[in-house]
Parts: structure tokens; sequence; C-alpha cells
């Protein structure tokens, strides 16, 4: 009997640990989004990244400051910003469900009202899939000292 119980707890435990793991289709799909993401702010492409993040989404942006999804578009229409560059290295995602965490680094290059800027970081994106569709939920940058 006690085998039995030992041998069910296994498997539920099993089955909880595999669910957790991403699937290569889920993986490699948020990764493109994350690509897609970086070429829409390259490309000031708010169209693009209005269906990329939901209608709550939050971003917390390296220097603190908060951003809802309406001040997040605008700040990427900005044209004082003009990146050259925006890379994302060292991505993980770690899924759950229908929830993803994507962290990793960025590099980040170009003109912001005429001074040169480039930036490294670490960033935190919460990706959730609503009705077969992934919009990132909510996004954290920092930088790092290089």
């Amino acid at each position: 009997m006690k085998y039995a119980v030992c041998l069910c707890l296994c498997l539920v435990l099993g089955s909880l640990v595999y669910a957790a793991e991403p699937s290569n289709g889920d993986q490699s799909k948020i990764i493109a989004l994350e690509n897609a993401w970086n070429q829409a702010q390259l490309h000031h492409d708010s169209k693009a990244l209005n269906s990329l993040v939901s209608d709550t989404f939050i971003y917390t942006d390296y220097d603190g400051t908060v951003m809802n999804k309406s001040q997040f578009l605008a700040d990427i229409k900005d044209p004082a910003y003009k990146a050259s560059l925006i890379a994302n290295e060292d991505q993980k995602v770690s899924s759950y469900k229908d929830t993803a965490i994507v962290t990793g680094t960025y590099h980040t290059k170009g003109t912001y009202k005429g001074k040169a800027f480039e930036h490294y970081g670490r960033f935190t994106d919460t990706w959730i899939n609503q009705n077969g569709t992934w919009q990132c939920v909510a996004s954290h940058t920092t930088l790092l000292n290089k």
C-alpha cells in the first residue's frame, strides 16, 4: 500500500514539474516575440508593440519610471530617441501553464536628443497566453555597469 501511494505521489509531482517546463514551440515563439519587440522599438512601430503588450501592461524602466500601456506606446513614438542597436542575449524562458517569464541581458545604442548613449542591462518580461495569443503583461529593466 505504501508503495502504491509513493508511486502515485511521484507521478503527480513528476507531472507538475513537466507542466512547468516550456515546450520548445512556446519557448521559440516567445523568443521570436521578444525579437519582434526589439525591431518594433528600433523602428518606432507602436502599432506592432500594441499587439505584443496587454491592455494592463506595466513597464518599469531602468531609472525607476513606471508606464502603463498608453504611456509606453507614446514613448516608443518619441522621434528624439534614435536607436541604432537593440539586441537581447542570454535569454531564458521559464513557463508555468499559461505564463512565461523571460530573463536576459540587453544592449542598446543610439542617440537621445542628440546625445549618444550605450546601455547594457538585464530585463525580466512576463508573458501570458490568453486564447492562444501571447502578450507581455509586465516588463522591468535594470542597467549594468560596463
